[in-house]
């Protein structure tokens, strides 16, 4: 007997984990939930659908209630207004003057005193009357030919006293549709008649419905839809709502359809107002899934069946869970010590299934992932340090590419002054030639103060312009809050350099430099602007290839390669040049150190 207890562990050991679950899904979970869902999911179900009939049949009733008190003020306005003598004197009255009519509308108070008494249920009030001699102010209108050619107008002229129910356009409010009474007003004594349109408030409408959860239409005779709790609904037909098949040649009741796309109940039931030809609908709809989620608050209908088939899956799934949930969390303390990076913990699961497969690769992956960390910490110390060699290297030959030209060019013009005037001038610029060629060689590859470079910069001015004379002016406008900022060597010369060669060496006279500094809110600022000769949109375009070109090549402005190059490498790709230009108007070039850059 011990001996067949052992060896059912051992198969149920040698068992695949997919076998294993399976297993537990049918005799646990699979056969009494499905008993146990098959049962409730239809009493529950049919529970719900009683419960939201009954649910929307009193909201339904509700709303019916509230909308008949809405619309019962128009019809008592019209009642009133049958009997109102002091309106059937004026509109049946051939007024000879403008001035008459002012006189009689002015005197008539009755309309606006409706309209401002009754302002939560009614919109406008208008009458309409086949009197040419009438002015239009908004509530008494001339029946013109256009109005009375109209479908609702024609309705009221032949039809009896009682009120009708048209979803139509207000003139008088920007042509916006509203449901409104449409009634005749018979006047015995002149055996003339007129039509009263009175244009109920669709805001109170829409406020009844408001507070009602589900959403909720009113709707007239034709399907319009004339007030809604659901904004996307308004100011269209019932059809492009819901599948009105179902609903073909009924009025009242519940009906199954489409709504949106969504299988729904439609409740439907017609809102009786007393003096009237037509009468409105209100519509109710609850989605099928709404009615099973609301199912859910009956779940405990079927606690005690649930708790039963609980009771059993329990018995059955002890054995299992206990089984599984040892050896599987044995493995998660061991991969939660690998995660923790403890690479030596020795991770041994035993068995032949997929977890004791799982804990022998996890033990292989754990010694790979040890090995390959050691590499990789090896591999990045070997790359950083070629990194800053490379960088060391790169930079000392940046900073040694000084173009030998200038120093020729000055010296020449120093021999040929010398040789034709014999100035005392010409020993300041050689003592300036002298600093400038003493800074140039001492320049290593840690930064300086931007003072020391603006006095580069000056000592360089100063030697062009005893070259060019009056061919050359220079400015340096240098915040003082700047001074003491460490910039790159020999950053700002050499774009000083190319404004002098090339912007300004080809102009007769009138050549301005402009150096300036500026602290901003982002760092500092450096511009170097001159009035030269510009520069054209194609050679633009060929400058901006050659500053990002990684291989250096030979060619016109490599100082400005230089410069552009060792700002990308000092800060990260957070500065470089930025150049501005046009043929014939000058050109300025300005960087950015960033605030932090040091």
């Amino acid at each position: 007997m011990k001996m067949n207890g052992l060896s059912i562990k051992k198969k149920l050991t040698d068992m695949k984990l997919q076998n294993k679950l399976f297993l537990s899904f049918v005799l646990v979970v699979f056969v009494p939930v499905m008993i146990v869902g098959a049962f409730l999911t239809n009493e529950l179900r049919q529970f719900a659908l009683d419960d939201a009939v009954k649910q929307e049949t009193e909201n339904i009733e509700r709303v019916k209630k509230r909308t008949i008190e809405v619309l019962k003020v128009p019809l008592y306005l019209s009642n009133n207004l049958f009997f109102d003598q002091r309106l059937q004197q004026i509109v049946n009255t051939k007024f000879e003057t403008t001035y008459d009519v002012f006189a009689a509308y002015r005197e008539y108070n009755t309309l606006n005193n409706y309209r401002s008494t009754y302002s939560q249920e009614i919109q406008t009030i208008r009458f309409y009357m086949d009197n040419p001699t009438l002015l239009n102010n908004w509530q008494i209108i001339p029946a013109t030919s256009q109005v009375m050619n109209t479908s609702w107008y024609k309705n009221a002229a032949n039809g009896r006293r009682l009120a009708r129910w048209v979803y139509m356009e207000d003139e008088t409010n920007q042509q916006q549709k509203y449901i409104s009474l449409v009634r005749k007003i018979n006047f015995m004594d002149s055996n003339t008649y007129g039509v009263l349109v009175i244009s109920v408030n669709t805001d109170t409408l829409n406020l009844i419905l408001s507070q009602e959860s589900s959403p909720m239409i009113l709707i007239d005779d034709q399907n319009h839809v004339i007030a809604s709790n659901r904004p996307e609904y308004t100011t269209t037909q019932l059809k492009k709502i819901m599948d009105l098949h179902s609903t073909t040649g009924k009025k009242d009741g519940t009906y199954h359809g489409l709504v949106d796309g969504d299988d729904s109940y439609i409740f439907m039931d017609e809102i009786a107002v007393e003096d009237s030809v037509n009468q409105l609908r209100v519509v109710s709809i609850i989605s099928n899934q709404a009615i099973v989620e609301n199912a859910k608050r009956f779940g405990k209908m079927g606690l005690l069946v649930v708790t039963i088939s609980v009771c059993i899956a329990l018995c059955l799934i002890y054995y299992f869970s206990k089984f599984l949930s040892n050896r599987l969390l044995k493995l998660s303390e061991q991969i939660n010590e690998v995660g923790r990076g403890n690479f030596d913990t020795p991770i041994l699961i035993e068995g032949e299934d997929e977890i004791g497969q799982l804990s022998k690769q996890l033990q292989i992956m754990a010694m790979n992932t040890k090995q390959l960390l050691h590499e990789v910490e090896e591999s990045n110390k070997q790359k950083r340090l070629l990194e800053r060699k490379q960088n060391k290297i790169k930079f000392k030959m940046m900073a040694s590419q000084i173009n030998p030209h200038f120093l020729f060019n000055a010296l020449e013009s120093i021999r040929m002054r010398a040789n034709l005037n014999g100035q005392r001038d010409i020993g300041r610029i050689v003592q300036l030639l002298g600093r400038l060629m003493r800074n140039s060689i001492e320049v290593g590859t840690g930064k300086v103060r931007l003072s020391h470079e603006i006095e580069i910069v000056k000592c360089y001015l100063e030697i062009q312009k005893f070259r060019y004379e009056e061919r050359v002016h220079y400015e340096l406008a240098v915040d003082p809050g700047t001074m003491e900022q460490q910039i790159p060597p020999l950053i700002i010369q050499p774009l000083v350099e190319n404004a002098i060669i090339h912007g300004i060496e080809n102009i007769e006279s009138g050549g301005q430099v402009h150096v300036k500094t500026e602290r901003t809110t982002a760092g500092i600022l450096v511009e170097v602007i001159d009035n030269g000769v510009g520069i054209s949109e194609k050679k633009m375009d060929e400058i901006k290839t050659m500053l990002d070109e990684r291989e250096e090549k030979e060619g016109i402005r490599i100082g400005l390669r230089n410069v552009h190059q060792r700002l990308l490498l000092t800060y990260e790709g957070n500065s470089g040049l930025i150049i501005h230009s046009e043929q014939g108007m000058g050109t300025k070039i300005s960087f950015l150190i960033p605030i932090g850059g040091v």
